[in-house]
């Protein structure tokens, strides 16, 4: 059973597609294995995306994630990074797929409502970056 971590960015907060973006999850038997919402600040939101310090966007990204309440989450099920990416779309949102989460709500690149970890190696990272092991509720067989 595989584990990603996806975000509910500010954007989509405040367009109130929580439950949207969860429902999408679930409609394709994937499970919230965590969820919680916060706040992050700006010193917060430059450790989290710290692999992209590098890029021109960092500035504006980092400022975006911290503009207000993000919702985040565990998600879990049979390939649940790729299914979570899938249904998210491309992150520019005039790339991404009809149908998926970025090309029915966001509005532009650095607005695109979600994220989602890129692989397991990401996840491995941003999981516990949110979560102890004491608030992921993973399936019982």
């Amino acid at each position: 059973m595989e584990k990603t971590l996806s975000i509910v960015k500010p954007d989509g907060v405040k367009k109130n597609l929580i439950g949207e973006v969860m429902g999408r999850f679930e409609q394709k038997n994937l499970r919230i294995a965590a969820l919680k919402m916060l706040k992050l600040s700006k010193e917060e939101a430059m450790s989290f995306y710290a692999v992209h310090k590098d890029k021109p966007f960092y500035d504006s990204l980092t400022d975006s994630i911290s503009a207000g309440p993000i919702v985040v989450m565990v998600v879990e099920g049979n390939d649940a990074i790729s299914m979570v990416r899938k249904l998210m779309g491309a992150t520019n949102p005039k790339d991404a797929a009809p149908g998926t989460i970025r090309a029915d709500f966001a509005s532009d690149i650095e607005h695109n409502i979600v994220h989602g970890s890129d692989s397991e190696e990401s996840a491995s990272f941003e999981i516990p970056f949110f979560f102890s092991l004491l608030e992921i509720h993973p399936v019982v067989a």
